[in-house]
């Protein structure tokens, strides 16, 4: 695929009265999904695609979803507010972009050095994270679901190799969410940006450097082009997950097995969205070294020093004058510590286990 040829989006010229409520129809509901993407983008833009057609195909076509690409309708930041305020009825992005709105939102997409992929879903479905969810965007008039995870994020791409702490310091460096606030500790100039402008920034020199997602989706726009080393073990998003969020007036008015069928389609794309991503991002991965991309990895002293900040920033948000962040924070912190004492004895142990000198199927 050529770089960004799935980043043009028509303007949809539609009065704003006709996007006023849901269109219903001879018993059919149809809802308008705006996306925080550009259409068909290798990984979330795919995967917008998939929800709205599995809300299509599990409601038996009595709820038709139609995607709205990033721009479509309202610009990638804005589809928060445009689904909360009835512009649209559903959206599909990263509760890594609403930290504007509640900086307990960040918790529930992404945390430096928090939980993996499985372990996140396991906060909101077995963790009481889901009730803390649904609590604070219903401030929002939103009703909230993860639908997707990208596993864990690369550290991104750098015009210049980083050694050190020291060479963080005033590096213009592209990210977002709890990750903006952990480098900006470490004295990182941090730059706010849709993901597929930080090529042009690159390019032109406006940023050293800059994270998106991984190899699938980074290759597809073309960063490999105009940064020359890459740089993995993100901790800053050890994952990410995606969500989707629904006007809060257009959820109450499904039926129960509307709403049934939502909440499925949603829960059962976590894990093909997640598998996906790995998949992809290994294959992208080979070619991406093969057309000499250089990978490198964080310096420990980075690692522990991003740990740090992480911790000055949970123990500010565990104080926070709000005390609804203070429980999303209490929770979080619980479950991540429940899931380290536990993970040393599985998954963390079986994967130190793969690394170790012994002749494997070649």
């Amino acid at each position: 695929m050529k770089r960004r040829s799935f980043l043009t989006a028509a303007t949809v010229g539609a009065a704003a009265s006709t996007l006023a409520a849901p269109a219903i129809a001879q018993g059919v509901t149809r809802w308008r999904l705006v996306s925080a993407w550009p259409r068909n983008l290798p990984g979330p833009g795919v995967a917008a695609q998939m929800l709205a057609d599995r809300i299509t195909t599990l409601s038996g076509g009595r709820l038709e979803v139609e995607l709205f690409a990033a721009g479509e309708i309202v610009p990638p930041t804005g589809v928060f507010d445009a689904v909360g305020e009835g512009t649209a009825d559903i959206y599909h992005a990263v509760p890594a972009y609403w930290g504007s709105k509640s900086k307990g939102i960040l918790l529930f997409g992404s945390q430096p050095l928090g939980l993996n992929a499985i372990e996140q879903h396991g906060w909101m479905l077995h963790g009481g994270g889901q009730a803390l969810y649904d609590e604070m965007y219903a401030r929002f008039n939103l009703k909230p679901f993860l639908c997707g995870n990208s596993g864990p994020q690369w550290a991104g791409w750098f015009r210049n190799e980083i050694q050190s702490v020291d060479d963080l310091r005033g590096l213009r460096y592209r990210t977002t969410g709890l990750n903006s606030e952990v480098m900006s500790k470490l004295g990182v100039a941090v730059e706010a940006m849709p993901g597929p402008a930080m090529f042009q920034a690159l390019q032109s020199g406006a940023l050293d450097a800059g994270e998106f997602i991984g190899p699938w989706t980074d290759s597809a726009l073309g960063y490999q082009q105009v940064a020359r080393y890459y740089y993995d073990n993100g901790v800053g998003e050890p994952s990410s997950a995606e969500e989707c969020a629904i006007n809060l007036d257009a959820w109450n008015a499904l039926d129960d097995e509307l709403k049934q069928a939502v909440e499925f389609a949603a829960e059962s794309l976590y894990n093909p969205v997640l598998t996906e991503y790995n998949t992809r991002h290994a294959l992208a991965l080979r070619e991406l070294i093969a057309g000499g991309t250089e990978v490198r990895q964080w310096p420990e002293e980075i690692i522990i020093a991003m740990g740090n900040a992480m911790g000055e920033i949970l123990n500010e948000m565990l104080a926070d004058s709000d005390e609804l962040v203070q429980r999303i924070t209490r929770s979080f912190v619980d479950y991540r510590n429940l899931m380290v004492e536990y993970m040393a004895h599985s998954e963390t142990a079986q994967l130190a286990s793969r690394e170790l000198d012994f002749t494997y199927a070649s």
